[in-house]
């Protein structure tokens, strides 16, 4: 089953951090597809609910460099 999420991610400032994150996310197991906008810092996340969970996309944001800002 695969489940969308949206992200907000504030501290992108450019289209590198867009790319980051992208690949970042994106080779986690089971995510299918990642979207990134710098300029809002939304990122929206397509994955397989049963190979990972939204836990691991925070962990992961934050192993690259950047932060998740507070829902």
């Amino acid at each position: 089953m695969t489940k969308t999420t949206v992200l907000e991610v504030s501290d992108m400032t450019c289209g590198h951090c867009e790319m980051s994150v992208k690949e970042t996310l994106g080779g986690l197991p089971g995510v299918e597809s990642v979207e990134a906008d710098h300029v809002t810092g939304r990122v929206e996340v397509s994955y397989e609910k049963e190979k990972t969970d939204q836990e691991h996309f925070g962990r992961a944001v934050e192993e690259a460099g950047y932060t998740l800002a507070a829902s």
